[in-house]
């Protein structure tokens, strides 16, 4: 772990004091203030102007009930929430999760991940996150559906398109943001596309979204090993995970020539040495919501399901975690630098622990942390919204050739401010600091706000 400048150890401690128990959100703020150092010997005065503790600081913070109805005819109480970050430089921007670990401080951690990843893709977004411990696995669409509407009518008071825009996340996928749009447009009486991202292509949604974060960190990857003059070309990949980021991240690992051999759900893992058959996957988890599991009974010969254990211990050229946070520990990213791994891009938020990332980088792994890898999501959500603005719809093509001009252009800010702070090929380093300068000085121009 790096030193922590002295001029930002009070205002670390007190940032951990004022959000006691918040683990991923401590977890977060202190990688971020191990870049910072360098920045503020040469800008004293983001310190001087009490910069870093409002960034830290969300602006807005909703917590509020969300009472339904079930298939039984029982009601049921969740809660849910909503961070407002940061608009020093737009319209709050992030997604909703539904699932049954989200609190306040899950919320936190990837509201704050978002400040810098939205500043990153150079697109007039700020920073914000929300949704409910709602658990949607097993419930039925009317189930869903009354979640959603109960959900959006208190969050609908606090959102707009020149407010905050969120978008989906884990457990929130096309189904629920078009429950989520329906309810909205029904409270307001306004089509209000802008409003959420993610949507469906016949009301508003862009071509290439669904796609967008998997193919993101692919691109992001790709960039990075070309640095070591190679490519995905004939690499042998892991991709955790078999939800929506996993599946377009290994869907364009094989159209880069790579063999994906390994991914995953919550309860296991399968290997399939020939490479994973990703059109059945996409049956298993898109159509049928079935587990993983079922891949090796169906398969048969050639592939193995693992329900205890590491999905990390399949020897690979490149690991791209895109399941959840924290999922790849230290011991993992042992067995992944002893099996020969070269690059690890996170398709996930913060999905590897601070020690990963150290034993990563001190073995010089390329290593590409979420809030630069991931950033194909919601640079595409943007993009959604640039199309709904103008009353337009852009081809898939069209949205593909932007985001991948906007993930080479996230890799090379982030590879050029590490060089600029003496520092290179530290990716942490230079997404943290390329994302912190632009915030930073937005909120300069501002104002004391």
């Amino acid at each position: 772990m790096s030193k922590i400048d002295e001029k930002l150890e009070p205002i670390l401690a007190e940032v951990l004091r004022r959000n006691a128990g918040e683990d991923e959100f401590h977890q977060a703020v202190t990688e971020v203030f191990e870049s910072l150092g360098r920045v503020i010997a040469k800008n004293p005065e983001y310190v001087d102007y009490a910069l870093i503790e409002r960034l830290c600081e969300p602006e807005r913070q909703i917590i509020f009930r969300v009472p339904w109805v079930d298939d039984r005819g029982q009601v049921q109480i969740n809660r849910g929430f909503r961070v407002q970050f940061n608009s020093a430089l737009g319209p709050y921007k992030g997604g909703l999760r539904f699932h049954p670990s989200v609190n306040l401080g899950i919320i936190k951690f990837l509201g704050f991940e978002q400040i810098f990843k939205n500043a990153l893709t150079g697109l007039p977004i700020g920073g914000g996150k929300g949704g409910s411990d709602f658990n949607p696995r097993d419930r039925s669409d009317g189930e869903i559906m009354r979640f959603c509407q109960s959900f959006m009518t208190e969050l609908y008071r606090h959102i707009g398109e020149y407010t905050d825009v969120p978008a989906g996340d884990i457990g929130v996928g096309g189904r629920e943001i078009g429950f989520l749009f329906g309810q909205y447009k029904r409270l307001t009486n306004r089509y209000e596309a802008g409003v959420l991202t993610g949507k469906g292509l016949v009301y508003g949604g862009s071509r290439a979204r669904t796609e967008a974060t998997g193919y993101g960190a692919v691109y992001f990857v790709q960039r990075m090993l070309e640095t070591r003059k190679t490519s995905f070309e004939g690499k042998r990949c892991v991709v955790s995970g078999s939800g929506n980021v996993a599946i377009y991240t290994m869907e364009k690992i094989l159209e880069f020539g790579g063999t994906v051999v390994a991914c995953s759900d919550s309860n296991g893992y399968i290997v399939d040495e020939a490479g994973i058959d990703l059109d059945f996957v996409k049956e298993l988890k898109l159509t049928r919501r079935a587990r993983m599991s079922e891949y090796a009974r169906l398969k048969g010969v050639g592939t193995h399901y693992i329900e205890e254990g590491s999905i990390w211990d399949v020897a690979c050229d490149v690991a791209m975690p895109s399941a959840t946070q924290n999922e790849l520990t230290g011991r993992d990213a042992r067995a992944l630098i002893k099996n020969g791994v070269m690059a690890v891009g996170e398709g996930a938020n913060m999905p590897c622990t601070p020690e990963a990332v150290q034993l990563f980088q001190e073995a010089g792994v390329l290593f590409g942390p979420g809030k630069a890898a991931n950033a194909g999501g919601v640079a595409t959500s943007a993009l959604e919204m640039q199309q709904n603005a103008s009353r337009d719809s852009w081809t898939f093509e069209q949205t593909e050739t932007r985001l991948a001009a906007i993930m080479m252009n996230i890799h090379d800010t982030c590879a050029e401010t590490a060089d600029e702070y003496g520092a290179p090929g530290n990716y942490v380093l230079g997404a943290n600091i390329a994302g912190f300068v632009r915030v930073a000085e937005g909120m300069r121009a501002l104002g004391v706000i």
